[in-house]
């Protein structure tokens, strides 16, 4: 018995809902960040380098799936 599998074929991806994934996560894990920021030391503010960074992240990627489609004709 052969069985064929193309390996090279990538599978549908929606990117939709892969913003939204990744929006839902950041919605989530910044204010985890700053939890634990807060009950650990809170000597220096370490969460103001990560959640603005993370915030670009997200902010590019809206801009990659909504503003800045790619034709989908090949």
């Amino acid at each position: 018995m052969t069985h064929h599998t193309d390996w090279s074929t990538t599978p549908p991806i929606d990117p939709k809902k892969g913003f939204r994934i990744h929006l839902i996560v950041f919605l989530f894990g910044a204010p985890a960040i700053w939890l634990v920021w807060y009950l650990t030391d809170r000597t220096y503010p370490w969460p103001l380098w990560s959640t603005p960074a993370w915030a670009i992240g997200v902010l590019f990627h809206y801009l990659g799936v909504f503003v800045f489609k790619k034709s989908k004709s090949k």
